[in-house]
C-alpha cells in the first residue's frame, strides 16, 4: 500500500503534531493493521510529559501502543492472519532465545521489541510479534475491550508475581486505570480488596468495581493507619500494589502490609528516585519487596481470555472516545488530573 496516513507525531515535551506521513512499508512476516482505536495510558502520558522513553521511544516519532484494529495487509511468509481480520497486536515481543527467555522472565529479554505508533490510521506490525504477540479478536469482542489486553497482562503478571491467595486482604494504592484493574482482578481471584484513591470518581470507580473497602486519602489523617484499622487487630494487609508511580506511595505500602506480608511496586517512579526503608520492621517483620514491569506471552494469553470471557470488562475503564486531531488537547487534559482516565482515540474520524 502507498500513500498517507494521518498519524501522530511526538517532537518532544508535550509537543504532539498530527501529520500526514508515508502508510509504512510491509516487509515480509510483517502485517499492516489499520487501527480502529487506540486507548490512552499513564505511559503514554510519561512519554508526552518527557518527551522521550529511555526504552521504547526517541522523537520524532510515532507513539501510542495499545491498539486493536483490521488487517489491511500481510507480508509474505505470515501464517495464520489474512486481510480483513480483527486482531490486537501487542506492543512488544521478547526474543525467546536470551538468558531471560530461557528463564521465564521474557519481559526481562535483552532483545525486548517495542512497537509503536498506534495513534495513526495505520500502524505495521513487526514479525516478531506478528508471531509471538499478535491475536485474532473474537466477533463478539469490540475493539475498545480487545485493546485493553496490554495493560490487563501487566496487572495479571504482577498479581501472580505477589503471589496473592484466597481471602488475602489485599491494598491497592491508586485509581487510575491500572489500580482499578488490579482490584477487580484481586477480588476475581478470591481477596479482599482495600482501595486507597484520591478523587471522588476513584471512590465511586473503586466500588463499582467490588472493592469491599475504600481510603480516600483527602479524608483521612494517615492513610496507613485507615488501611490497618479495617485488618483484623489492625495487622495490616497481606498484600499492598502501589500503583500511582511515587515514592511517598511506596513508602505507605511498606507500611501497610502486616508481618510476613508482601508488596508489589508497580508504579514506575520519575527517573533517579529514592526511597527510605525501615530496616529493623523489613528485617523483624519478613517484609517482601516485589516490583514488576511488562508483561509475558503467557500473561497476554490469561488477560485476552479474561476479556474474551467477560470476567473482565475492558468498557469499564474507558471514560470516552476522542477522534485523533484532538490527541493533544485528551493528554493535556490527562496531565491535570493525574492521568486516571482512558480515552479511547478513533483515527479516520
Amino acid at each position: 500500500m502507498n500513500g498517507h496516513m494521518t498519524a501522530a507525531v511526538l517532537y518532544g515535551k508535550e509537543d504532539v503534531k498530527i501529520e500526514k506521513v508515508p502508510i509504512p512499508r510491509v516487509a515480509d512476516g510483517e502485517v499492516l493493521i489499520k487501527v480502529q482505536v487506540a486507548l490512552t495510558c499513564g505511559t503514554d502520558l510519561k512519554v508526552y510529559q518527557r518527551g522521550y522513553h529511555a526504552r521504547m521511544i526517541v522523537p520524532p516519532a510515532l507513539f501510542g501502543h495499545e491498539l486493536a484494529g483490521v488487517i489491511e495487509e500481510v507480508g509474505s511468509g505470515v501464517k495464520g492472519f489474512k486481510r480483513g481480520q480483527r486482531v490486537v497486536a501487542l506492543n512488544s515481543a521478547p526474543c525467546g532465545m536470551c538468558f531471560y527467555c530461557s528463564k521465564h522472565q521474557e519481559n526481562m529479554c535483552e532483545d525486548l521489541l517495542f512497537n509503536n505508533g498506534a495513534y495513526a490510521e495505520y500502524i505495521k506490525v513487526p514479525r516478531r510479534i506478528v508471531e509471538a504477540n499478535m491475536l485474532a479478536i473474537p466477533s463478539d469482542v469490540s475493539y475498545e475491550e480487545a485493546a485493553m489486553v496490554e495493560p490487563l497482562a501487566c496487572v495479571l503478571r504482577g498479581l501472580h508475581e505477589t503471589g496473592v491467595e484466597i481471602g488475602d486482604t489485599v491494598a491497592v494504592i491508586g485509581g487510575g486505570p491500572i489500580g482499578l484493574m488490579f482490584m477487580q482482578a484481586a477480588k476475581l481471584t478470591g481477596c479482599n480488596v482495600i482501595a486507597v484513591v484520591k478523587r471522588d470518581s476513584q471512590v465511586s470507580a473503586a466500588k463499582r468495581i467490588g472493592a469491599h473497602n475504600v481510603v480516600q486519602i483527602t479524608n483521612v489523617k494517615d492513610p496507613v493507619e485507615a488501611v490497618r484499622a479495617l485488618t483484623p487487630d489492625k495487622r495490616g494487609a497481606d498484600v499492598a500494589v502501589e500503583a500511582v508511580g511515587r515514592p511517598t506511595a511506596w513508602e505507605w505500602a511498606i507500611d501497610m502490609v502486616r508481618k510476613g506480608g508482601t508488596v508489589n511496586f508497580f508504579g514506575g517512579c520519575a527517573n533517579g528516585t529514592k526511597v527510605q526503608l525501615d530496616t529493623q520492621r523489613l528485617h523483624y517483620s519478613e517484609i517482601t519487596l516485589k516490583a514488576t514491569f511488562h508483561h509475558t506471552p503467557a500473561s497476554v494469553r490469561k488477560a485476552f481470555a479474561l476479556i474474551a470471557e467477560r470476567k473482565i470488562k475492558g468498557t469499564d475503564y474507558i471514560t470516552g472516545e476522542a477522534p485523533l486531531s484532538r490527541l493533544q488537547a485528551v493528554l493535556h487534559h490527562m496531565l491535570n488530573r493525574n492521568g486516571d482516565i482512558k480515552t479511547a482515540i478513533i483515527p479516520g474520524h
